[in-house]
């Protein structure tokens, strides 16, 4: 196994950095479709169905695909890390939520819509755990942050492209071509898809799986034994302090960052907000988010990885009671998705670097299955929270602030965790 070739002095990106950030790009098309129009949409077919609570609705649906994915990327994680199979895995989620994407556009009531929204978000978040995990393939550790950084932020602006399209496409559609406002929403959910498979090109004609733990023709002893494989990393985690404080801290934090996301635009629309102020500000984060998620991997070098991350959970508390107690308006959510803007992009790029600095390269994508069930387990929590907190006080705002407890524990444990990275050292074998 070689390693990437990635000086960590150049300033430009590597042809194999290059087209794994394409993939954020891609993919953060659909992302922004899902917080910024689908949950819109979505509370147009409620409301047709004489539904009314779409905070709680969309809350279950979410909590649904993050729970499958906490579920299955485990397993599937550890069989990925043979030889040739990652890609195979990652080419089978991103393939069948390219095509829920595509079957939004079909004329659907609001059940089988939140269904194939389901396996959509199954689909994408399943192929970001492979992906995720490719990130030790394609640079070196002293890159990792720096590579990250930039595909997050790359992500951010150029999933604009064709988000404008499609709000162009919402608004004039119905003037200029005939046809109603869903219909041209349907079709947006075509462009998107198509968006997202292009940009996947790039990175499946050319990858390549450096860090694996067994070769393929090892694959069937490999397989069986899986089960074993797994219970041995827990024990690893189990035994490593510092990599376990860290996923117990990421499991906390992160439930913020991805509840915010997927919540976002319900929450607004369940308080009243003007829907095209909202999705207007949504759009501007995105703005906002690529030039400081460039800045904070920069300064991850400068300042530490993990002290940017604590600095990025202490933003996010202020985001939370801010969104609790302050969004009441149009302007208020403008100043919101800036400042999410400011800070989102920073800590999962982060997040997914530092980690990816600690864990044993050849068993990447075991290990990021596990980090996959901390993340979307935490979605898994936050959503429900918000969700069952809503449905029972029927206050929204409550639900919110729900999560504060959450980034409160998440700086106590960050606080007990040492880092292993400032010394520059990084484990290989665990």
């Amino acid at each position: 196994m070689t390693e990437p070739q990635a000086d960590s002095a150049r300033s430009t990106m590597t042809p194999e950095e290059k087209r794994w950030i394409l993939y954020d790009v891609g993919n953060s098309a659909f992302v922004l479709l899902s917080t910024a129009i689908i949950p819109i949409y979505a509370n147009s077919l409620l409301k047709q169905a004489g539904e009314s609570n779409i905070v709680s609705t969309w809350g279950y649906a979410q909590t649904a695909a993050a729970l499958v994915i906490a579920l299955l990327m485990p397993l599937l994680g550890s069989i990925a890390d043979i030889q040739g199979m990652k890609i195979k895995f990652f080419l089978g989620f991103c393939g069948t939520g390219m095509l829920a994407c595509c079957a939004l556009a079909l004329p659907l009531s609001w059940l089988p819509f939140l269904i194939l929204c389901i396996i959509s978000s199954i689909g994408l978040n399943g192929s970001l755990t492979f992906y995720d995990s490719m990130l030790v393939d394609v640079t070196s550790d002293e890159r990792m942050d720096r590579v990250s950084s930039h595909g997050f932020a790359w992500g951010y602006v150029g999933s604009t492209v064709p988000f404008i399209l499609c709000i162009a496409l919402i608004f004039v559609g119905p003037q200029m071509f005939g046809i109603s406002t869903a219909e041209c929403t349907r079709i947006a959910f075509i462009v998107t898809a198509l968006w997202w498979a292009a940009f996947t090109v790039p990175l499946v004609r050319s990858y390549r799986q450096r860090h694996f733990r067994a070769t393929a023709s090892q694959m069937g002893n490999s397989i069986r034994h899986s089960f074993g494989e797994l219970r041995t990393t827990l024990m690893r985690i189990a035994h490593n302090k510092s990599l376990l404080l860290f996923m117990l801290a990421f499991f906390l934090y992160i439930d913020a960052v991805n509840t915010i996301i997927a919540m976002s635009t319900s929450y607004g629309t369940q308080l009243g907000i003007d829907s095209t102020q909202m999705v207007m500000a949504l759009l501007a984060t995105q703005f906002v988010a690529f030039p400081s998620a460039i800045i904070y991997g920069r300064c991850s070098g400068r300042f530490g990885t993990k002290r940017m991350i604590v600095i990025a959970v202490i933003a996010y508390m202020a985001i939370v009671f801010f969104a609790a107690f302050l969004l009441r308006t149009a302007t208020a959510f403008w100043i919101l998705a800036i400042a999410v803007g400011l800070f989102q992009g920073g800590i999962q790029a982060l997040s997914r670097s530092y980690y990816g600095r600690l864990i044993p390269k050849n068993r990447a994508n075991e290990y990021f299955g596990f980090f996959d069930i901390f993340g979307k387990f935490a979605s898994v929590l936050g959503t429900f929270l918000v969700a069952v907190i809503t449905s029972i006080t029927g206050n929204p705002s409550l639900g919110v602030l729900s999560i504060g407890i959450l980034l409160v524990g998440a700086l106590i444990l960050l606080g007990f965790q040492n880092d292993p990275t400032a010394s520059n050292t990084t484990p290989a074998t665990m």
